[in-house]
């Protein structure tokens, strides 16, 4: 089965899938799956807009809708996880997931599901380690605060995928597992992104969260994005029990942009005798049914149940009973029903609502699903809440669990010692700002390389899809065991090469020679003064990078671009 692995997502939908055709129809194959690691982006109509937390300028109508109307519709199956720039409400229709669209799946806060048996996973959101143990608590209309604190990862999900036990084949989480840049060519990672190389050394950049599921799960791919640079990596697991030791292939991509590594296909073997359509995963199933009482939709912090003899249960993995008891509760049908239902009005260009505000909506799906499996309808519960202020509800805040554990104080202290979202936190004297985005300030040589780039880039061939190529799996982490590992087989880009490009690539006397790739194209950071593909950089004061506040740090990155 060829799965095709997309980066950060922006709204690309139909770049997406004219580069897909091209693959298929130049390579002779056909892919069945198409997987986005975050940074969707499901805008249906200009109340969608207002709830994504990003720059103004970002804050574009795209192509989803023509998906959500019916003008379009998805030519291969897509599945995808919620990223930090997202359409915020829409997917809190669908906490436990659903479709956004025909032939469009997402996969909730967390979730499994399986696909011609294989098993896939995700994980939504960035980490930050100040609302990790916090309930789902914000739902629209969202304040400045929430906007942002709306998508990041909460304690709960990462809770119910420690109760997995069952092998998963994919995984997929927006920023990277902690660490994980230490089991590839990280000096190769440091030379794309130089200022990452303090969080790379001190194993402080990345998800301590995602790195704790790695461990646990320990899934055949992981597959990650939001850092806009392709990496790949294998780990090898330490053996539990008898167990033979299992390994991971890590793969993070970039965002679909002219010239730059967004579109990997990785082949996986099927099983056969599998359903070929979309499931429930019954595991997955039995684990939001045992843990449905634990679910909050306050601000509240909460600490997971631990064998600590303070909460009368603490394990809440699924027996086979419990397993054979959710398949009961759907009549014994596991197949995902295509009950795909629009609850808010599509964008029409010809009558734009650009007034519209954003209001908090149920989804008939997350409501039969949770009728069928006695789950709770967070978006339901949130009428509790006052309307915007993402406040519990008189009395609410002074509940206990059921077994008798404290929801917790704001001031107790988070389980992680700080913020490891993925974002940069280095001194980094050369960074610049290029408007709401972070990147490297070229120097004199590199502007005029960026010059004859720009002259031939129409000539620069349109990379093909080759088999995944992966080094071999190591388990020594010091980065001076890594120069060996080689990287992953070129990705597609963009925009399918014309006749005309073709012909130009061929009056190229060596295009391999230009080894370096535009960052930006004209259309994405252009100002209409004429300065070409290359927006003209400021530096910012260095006493800022000590005051940068969090809002800015996660719609721009201190030094990660992040849209």
């Amino acid at each position: 089965m060829k799965i095709a692995v997309e980066g950060c997502c922006h709204g690309e939908l139909d770049k997406i899938y004219e580069t897909i055709a091209y693959m298929e129809k130049k390579e002779g194959v056909k892919v069945d799956l198409l997987l986005c690691c975050g940074d969707f982006q499901a805008v249906r109509n200009e109340e969608d807009m207002k709830c994504m937390a990003v720059p103004a300028k970002y804050r574009t109508m795209q192509t989803f809708y023509k998906y959500y109307s019916g003008e379009k519709k998805a030519p291969v199956l897509t599945i995808f996880i919620g990223g930090n720039h997202e359409a915020s409400n829409h997917l809190q229709e669908l906490p436990y997931g659903g479709w956004v669209a025909p032939n469009i799946y997402f996969l909730g806060y967390a979730g499994i599901v399986r696909y011609k048996g294989i098993r896939i996973g995700g994980l939504s959101g960035i980490f930050k380690s100040r609302d990790y143990r916090k309930g789902h608590h914000e739902f629209p209309p969202y304040n400045p605060d929430t906007l942002r604190s709306v998508y990041h990862i909460r304690n709960m999900e990462v809770f119910k995928l420690k109760q997995v036990q069952m092998p998963v084949d994919i995984f997929m989480s927006h920023d990277w597992p902690r660490g994980i840049y230490h089991y590839g060519t990280t000096e190769e990672l440091l030379r794309k992104k130089k200022f990452l190389r303090q969080e790379v050394e001190t194993n402080t950049l990345g998800s301590p969260p995602a790195e704790e599921l790695l461990a646990h799960l320990q899934p055949n791919y992981w597959f990650s994005a939001h850092l806009h640079v392709k990496f790949a990596a294998v780990m090898q697991h330490l053996p539990k029990g008898k167990a033979s030791p299992r390994v991971t292939k890590f793969l993070s991509l970039d965002k679909c942009l002219p010239y730059r590594e967004f579109l990997q296909i990785v082949d996986v073997p099927e099983r056969p005798g599998s359903s070929d359509g979309l499931e429930y995963d019954p595991e997955w199933l039995a684990i939001l049914k045992a843990t449905n009482s634990l679910q909050r939709t306050t601000p509240v912090l909460w600490n997971p149940p631990e064998n600590n003899g303070l909460h009368e249960r603490w394990d809440f993995s699924a027996s086979e009973a419990a397993m054979m008891e959710a398949v009961k509760d759907l009549n014994g049908e596991l197949a995902i029903p295509d009950n795909f239902t629009r609850t808010v009005r599509s964008y029409d260009p010809n009558r734009p609502q650009p007034h519209a505000n954003p209001r908090c909506h149920t989804n008939p799906q997350t409501t039969e699903l949770c009728a069928l499996l006695g789950l709770t309808d967070l978006c339901a519960k949130a009428a509790h809440l006052s309307e915007g202020s993402g406040r519990a509800a008189p009395g609410e805040e002074e509940e206990e669990w059921e077994d008798g554990q404290s929801m917790g104080s704001a001031d107790e202290q988070s389980e992680y010692p700080s913020d490891t979202s993925g974002m940069s936190r280095s001194f980094n004297p050369d960074e610049i700002t290029i408007e709401d985005e972070w990147d490297e300030e070229p120097g004199e040589q590199e502007m005029q390389e960026l010059e004859v780039i720009s002259e031939v880039k129409a000539a620069v061939a349109f990379q093909t899809h080759r088999p995944m190529v992966l080094p071999k799996p190591i388990s020594d982490v010091s980065p001076s065991h890594l120069s060996h590992l080689s990287e992953l087989a070129p990705t597609a880009h963009s925009t399918p090469t014309t006749a005309q490009s073709q012909q130009r690539n061929d009056e190229v006397e060596d295009p391999a020679s230009v080894t370096r790739i535009l960052k930006r194209n004209s259309d994405e950071a252009g100002d209409g003064s004429g300065r070409g593909v290359t927006p003209r950089l400021k530096r910012r004061n260095q006493v800022i990078y000590s005051a940068v506040d969090d809002e800015d740090e996660e719609a721009g990155g201190r030094t990660t671009p992040v849209l």
